[in-house]
């Protein structure tokens, strides 16, 4: 996956060069409102703001970033959803807005097809984090306690992660008392405070992992975790379902194909520059750029979508 990952980004940084001319070729009509689900000061915020930033450097185009939170990013998608499909509104979320949190939420009326793709700029690295002073260095560990009488606090920020939790502890014979927090950092915070057990934290727990402070006693993805290769994935612990996911930028539907092309080209080429903020923050923090981009990020927004109803039955029984 890695070698992927690094074949993906060096043919982006090419394309990216080439799509140059196809950016210049269209300009906004207007400034761009660029819709944040994120709260302001957060890791997803400082990197939408950073790439707005280095487009307005290099293009000169104009960006109005706004806040839209709330609804794992449904009330930003509603916001946006209605907006003009010129290039003069975009919005940044996470990929499972439009996955699980859609299919979800059947009375918000919005699917996938009501918005054009962008681009991707990075994944995340899920893993199920405890404190290295409750003395667990593996999940086993968690799970014997558990089964010894110990309460196990499990935090986690959206409900798809409460979905899993509960399939991960039904499928371990234990049962975890999962606890709703308002974004990762709120998770990390009631860990180390001890207020939380453990939880789900997608990255942010990597410094604390380095120093020892944390541990991640599993991946939440359907891959090893990059800092972690040896901590099993959910499948490994009997859970057929995962946290993959990543940061998206995404228009409403019927944008031009002139104003897509130049936003995906024009993104893209900052998230895959380690030489921009945005690019060696998204290193520095993701630990790459993942770049899915156009018809093939629409496709994989339509098969998050569509199998998200399988979650949803798992969890309700």
């Amino acid at each position: 996956m890695k070698v992927f990952r690094r074949i993906l980004v060096a043919a982006v940084a090419l394309t990216a060069s080439t799509g140059a001319t196809l950016a210049a070729d269209w300009t906004p009509p207007g400034p761009i409102k660029l819709m944040i689900a994120f709260r302001a000061g957060g890791g997803a915020d400082t990197q939408a703001r950073l790439i707005a930033e280095a487009l307005e450097a290099k293009l000169g185009w104009k960006f109005i970033p706004e806040q839209v939170t709330g609804k794992g990013g449904l009330n930003m998608a509603a916001a946006l959803k209605d907006a003009a499909n010129d290039g003069t509104a975009i919005g940044m979320t996470v990929t499972e807005t439009f996955g699980y949190n859609m299919a979800a939420a059947p009375k918000a009326g919005m699917k996938p097809a009501d918005f054009t793709g962008l681009t991707t700029t990075a994944g995340f690295q899920m893993g199920v984090v405890a404190p290295s002073s409750k003395g667990w260095t593996s999940f086993g560990d968690m799970v014997a306690a558990g089964k010894g009488g110990e309460q196990i606090r499990f935090g986690v920020m959206s409900p798809k992660l409460a979905d899993l939790a509960y399939l991960l502890g039904k499928a371990q014979g234990v049962s975890l008392n999962i606890v709703s927090v308002r974004g990762g950092k709120a998770v990390m915070d009631g860990v180390n405070a001890g207020d939380l057990d453990v939880g789900f934290m997608a990255g942010i727990q990597a410094k604390g992992v380095a120093a020892g402070d944390l541990v991640n006693l599993a991946s939440g993805l359907s891959e090893p975790l990059n800092q972690t290769p040896d901590a099993p994935t959910l499948a490994d612990l009997g859970v057929a379902f995962n946290a993959d996911g990543q940061f998206v930028f995404v228009g409403p539907a019927g944008m031009p194909e002139d104003a897509r092309t130049a936003l995906i080209d024009a993104i893209a080429g900052v998230v895959t520059d380690d030489t921009t903020k945005a690019g060696g923050y998204i290193k520095k923090a993701f630990g790459s750029a993942v770049v899915i981009s156009g018809s093939d990020l629409d496709a994989m927004l339509q098969t998050s979508y569509d199998a998200a109803g399988a979650l949803l039955k798992a969890a309700s029984e």
